[in-house]
């Protein structure tokens, strides 16, 4: 069992008062986890899956009476896929604000189904926070940092879902069933996408453009859909953690890039297959982009579970002077450039020196990346 960064953050709010929702896409380990806080904490669960018929029907018609009932005081409730439930919002609202000194903990793997049915009813009554695939940082402290630097090629490769870590020899094979029974089906889905088959182009073209500025309009020449459906499917593939957006940064120079923007992938073994790409490293044409990905993902990692809270840009002038990746703190900036190579070293952009002469500049590479992952 990989010791989760999250288990511990999750156990510090415990019947605090509020309920807990749990996000994050399929198969990233959200249920595995929470049996995990249960046993470690001998918590009795009464567990509930949003999947099930017969849960949703118990939960569906709840009402006050029946929520003390069946929910006595000191009870730890779990609730798996809430979204699936058609009145989720005001069925844990009502749980919530019926039961004393309960835990419930509802988990989700749509954002966009989440808003419309939970975050709203249960707004001032509840924490929320996000599980990724496993992190760098967690197989590091699971095995040992030597194991994971030589196995980075095999992470930029298969990314770092729980199953593909156990399963070493099969990665493809299960890469290829996540994004067929994650993407695929529970995606297309949802209730805004009418023309799947354009989805799935323009999701093979986003992995395509992985480190590098998205023009909605170029897109939807590309795949020959309307512009305002591209920028609703972008947000949608958002909304269930297959992708994320940096916004470039802008304050002070004319020729900053005020309204663009850059797409990764929350993982880069799901990237690389949707694309069906797993060529090794040495003979890839995009290797910096992977690594790229890789280390922004994994940041976004170690700022979420160190609940952390920082801006988040990229930095690019129409003389095309640009920065990977920029944090916003403290009232500081700092810059990071991404090189796989070590021996190929970045320099701080002198008009952005110029422009912001407090900030921070580093260069990450694997030989680095230690400290850049954990904070």
């Amino acid at each position: 069992m990989i010791k989760r960064k999250l288990k511990s953050v999750i156990e510090s709010y415990l019947f605090s008062g509020k309920s807990i929702l749990l996000l994050g896409p399929r198969q990233v380990g959200k249920t595995t986890l929470l049996k995990e806080i249960a046993e470690s904490n001998n918590l009795e669960v009464l567990w509930f899956n949003g999947d099930n018929v017969d849960d949703r029907t118990i939960l569906n018609n709840i009402n006050s009476l029946k929520a003390k009932n069946l929910f006595p005081p000191g009870s730890f409730i779990i609730i798996d896929e809430a979204q699936r439930l058609e009145n989720a919002g005001l069925s844990l609202k009502i749980i919530h604000d019926s039961c004393e000194k309960i835990q419930l903990i509802a988990t989700g793997s749509s954002s966009f189904e989440l808003t419309d049915k939970i975050i709203e009813p249960m707004t001032g009554r509840k924490w929320s926070f996000r599980l990724f695939p496993l992190s760098l940082e967690e197989l590091i402290e699971h095995t040992n940092f030597l194991d994971v630097t030589r196995t980075l090629e095999t992470r930029m490769l298969y990314g770092s879902y729980p199953e593909v870590i156990n399963n070493p020899s099969n990665e493809k094979l299960i890469l290829r069933e996540l994004i067929s029974d994650y993407l695929y089906k529970d995606v297309f889905a949802l209730k805004d996408v009418r023309k799947p088959e354009f989805l799935e182009r323009l999701i093979k073209a986003l992995a395509f453009q992985i480190g590098n500025q998205v023009s909605t309009r170029e897109i939807a020449n590309l795949i020959q859909l309307d512009k305002e459906t591209v920028e609703r499917y972008i947000y949608l593939l958002e909304e269930a953690f297959i992708i994320f957006r940096l916004n470039s940064f802008s304050r002070n120079l004319r020729n900053e890039l005020k309204r663009s923007k850059k797409i990764y992938f929350y993982d880069v073994g799901i990237r690389n297959a949707v694309i069906n790409q797993f060529n090794p490293l040495e003979i890839r044409n995009d290797v910096g982009a992977l690594w790229e990905n890789l280390m922004i993902t994994e940041r976004m990692k170690a700022i979420e579970y160190g609940q952390h809270y920082r801006n988040l840009y990229f930095w690019r002038t129409s003389r095309q002077q640009e920065i990977d990746y920029i944090e916003e703190y403290d009232g500081q900036l700092h810059a990071y450039e991404f090189k796989w190579n070590p021996n190929k070293m970045s320099k701080l952009p002198l008009a952005f020196k110029k422009a912001y002469p407090e900030s921070t500049f580093e260069t990450i590479t694997k030989d680095n990346f230690y400290e850049f992952i954990r904070i």
